[in-house]
Formats: C-alpha cells, structure tokens, sequence
C-alpha cells in the first residue's frame, strides 16, 4: 500500500518528466527517463504495481526506460490518484494536460458525470 510520502514522489516525477495523452485509441500516462534511473522505475513498479516498463531502449545515442499506465490500471489506481493530488497550483501546464487527457479519452476513463462507458470507442480526436 503506497503512503502518501510515495505518492507524492511519483506525482512530483510525473509532474516533471510526465506525459499525460494517449495513441487516440486509449489514454495513457507515460515517464521516459534515462536507464541509470532504473532503480526508480522498479520503486514504481513495486509500489504502484499495474503500471508496465518497457526499455532499456537504445536509439539516437540515448538509453532510456519508459513506463506507461494504461487500461484498468490507469482508470481505477491512477486517475483517482492525480485527480487527488495534481494540483493546478503545483504546475498549470501539466494539469492542462492531464485534463485534456481526461477529456479526450472520457469514455476510455469512465469519469463520472461523463455519461462515459469505457467500452465504447472515444470520438475521433480534433487537433491533436
């Protein structure tokens, strides 16, 4: 069971090396850091367990770990986490957008007041 301490690390890593979005099929929450931070990825697999990692990837003269929150993980464990703790006062940009991540993929996320059924496929995306 994580503590709020450890929440509060991985609110502050995806607040500063996050990306909120999705494929325009499903939304997905997603941390691309450098392999030597591979003792942080497996912290975050063994407390906020449903996430995956994949990596170590090498391309470009980089190597990194990406791990990604999709699915039911990301709509029943995670979702309600940032809707708890993301503040628009910690960072403006990043809560925008985890909002227009929550707004594009409302049905995929089932959020409430939605009148969002996760099963049924999202409207095709304008923009992005």
């Amino acid at each position: 069971m994580a503590t709020e301490f450890d929440v509060g690390v991985l609110v502050g890593i995806l607040v500063g090396e996050g990306h909120f979005g999705g494929d325009g099929r499903q939304p997905q929450v997603t941390l691309r850091m450098h392999s030597r931070h591979r003792a942080l990825f497996d912290w975050i697999m063994a407390t906020f367990p449903g996430g995956k990692l994949y990596g170590p990837y090498h391309h470009g003269g980089r190597d990194y770990l990406q791990w990604m929150a999709r699915g039911d993980f990301l709509r029943t464990e995670l979702l309600p986490l940032l809707e708890g703790h993301l503040l628009p006062a910690l960072d403006g940009h990043t809560y925008g957008r985890f909002l227009e991540m929550r707004e594009r993929y409302a049905r995929k996320l089932g959020v409430p007041g939605s009148g969002a059924d996760p099963g049924e496929p999202d409207p095709p995306a304008s923009g992005w």
